[in-house]
């Protein structure tokens, strides 16, 4: 019993020394990385940074643009020197800083074009630095505030970025898809969009998506003209837009009547109440209020017609995102920022692509186009980039969707297929997916 205690004891003697010294150089530990915190900095300022004020881009670089040449000054900055000057005199209170006793804060101008640069070319930060004379770390920090402050005065307290909670403006935007794309009852049209991000630090998957690459979504809904009614971002690239949907606040507001839809009323020519809906593609739930296209088995002839109508409808919203990433080229990128960031800098970019749709036309070849025939011709964007949809990891066998939405579907079927409904190259569109 003695010789037992007496060996316990030398054990316990020596896990103390084991824990004595790991205590000891964890202290060591931190005691250097405090040390190292605190240590003086060789470089409080890197001396070609104070030449900021006369060969910064923003003040040699910028001025010259508005004096001699607007439209590189608008390719520059994605927008004219006035349009430049009254967002900057909006955001100034909110991006502004006040000079200290150590140096001068950068001025709000430089903060918003040096952001709205970033926004149209995805150009890395430490890249950035050097032509704006600007520290990469500050740069961070700027494009965060700027984009919250954009956030903040537009998508907020300006609306920008909310549907409308009255049946005037639904039926101004269901108007607008009526006449522009003839398909009518139509409140926006619904899709998602990956954006790619670097991977972020213990996400292990949570950001990878089927797609192979690392991202955010973005779940959008979209009116007759290229503008966001509203906007989801920051869900994580391994979720389907439909996941997203079905948990987001839209959804939830639709089901309890809280948006202001209009109440049914029949298709032009038409003697049945059909309600206003939202149109998405297949891998949303089917619903009256949402409505979707046939499976791509064995359809009837009506039944593509009907998908060729809302395709020319639900293309608005694929367009939008082409029109969203030609402007802003970062969204293109690989965005090298946390996701809380990148969600900031997305919804920012959606409040001025609505800015900008108000303030100037589409370019001619952007988005897509019909020819005299009707024949589609595709944007540049589709040749150019490879815009990720969100939703294409297929929910679409288990959203079938309530008998009464299949009725709905079935009695819009044959409406677009009778001499009141049809339209006249629609024929010559369904010979066209016959064949292929």
């Amino acid at each position: 019993m003695l010789e037992t205690i007496y060996q316990l004891d030398n054990e316990l003697a020596y896990y103390d020394v084991l824990i004595g010294r790991l205590l000891q150089r964890r202290f060591h530990q931190r005691t250097r990385r405090t040390t190292r915190r605190l240590a003086t900095r060789s470089v409080w300022v890197r001396e070609w940074f104070l030449d900021r004020p006369e060969h910064g881009q923003f003040r040699f670089l910028m001025d010259k643009l508005q004096l001699y040449d607007v439209a590189a000054f608008k390719n520059f900055t994605r927008m004219e020197p006035p349009f430049f000057l009254h967002l900057l005199e909006m955001l100034r209170p909110k991006i502004e800083r006040l000079d200290t006793n150590y140096r001068a804060a950068i001025c709000a101008g430089t903060r918003l074009a040096l952001t709205l640069r970033f926004y149209a070319t995805g150009e890395s930060y430490i890249s950035l630095r050097y032509n704006w004379l600007v520290a990469h770390n500050t740069i961070s920090k700027i494009v965060r505030q700027v984009s919250k402050a954009i956030i903040e005065v537009y998508g907020v307290t300006q609306h920008v970025l909310m549907p409308p909670i009255e049946t005037e403006g639904w039926l101004k935007i269901a108007k607008k898809f009526s006449d522009r794309w003839n398909f009518h009852n139509t409140l926006g049209a619904l899709d998602g969009k990956h954006v790619a991000i670097r991977k972020p630090r213990n996400s292990g998957s949570l950001y990878y998506n089927y797609k192979g690459f690392f991202s955010i979504i973005m779940l959008a809904l979209v009116d007759g003209d290229y503008k966001f009614i509203w906007v989801d971002a920051g869900t994580n690239g391994s979720s389907s837009d439909a996941q997203i949907f079905n948990t987001c606040e839209l959804k939830e507001m639709v089901e309890s009547d809280l948006l202001g839809i209009p109440p049914a009323q029949p298709f032009p020519g038409g003697d049945t109440d059909v309600p206003f809906f939202f149109i998405a593609d297949d891998a949303f739930a089917l619903k009256p209020w949402l409505m979707k296209p046939y499976s791509k088995r064995d359809m009837s002839p009506e039944e593509i017609a009907f998908n060729y109508r809302l395709s020319r409808g639900r293309r608005i919203v694929e367009n939008a995102f082409g029109i969203l990433v030609n402007r802003f080229g970062c969204l293109m990128t690989t965005m090298r920022v946390k996701p809380e960031t990148a969600t900031d800098i997305v919804l920012s970019c959606c409040c001025l692509h609505n800015l900008l749709r108000d303030a100037y036309s589409i370019p001619r070849g952007i988005v897509d186009e019909e020819d005299a025939n009707h024949n589609l011709v595709p944007g540049q964007y589709r040749r150019e980039s490879d815009l990720a949809a969100a939703g294409q990891n297929g929910d679409s066998g288990r959203n079938t969707g309530s008998a009464a939405a299949k009725a709905q579907r079935d009695y819009m079927k044959d409406y677009y297929n009778s001499d009141i409904g049809k339209v006249e190259w629609q024929d010559r569109a369904v010979n066209y997916w016959q064949r292929d």
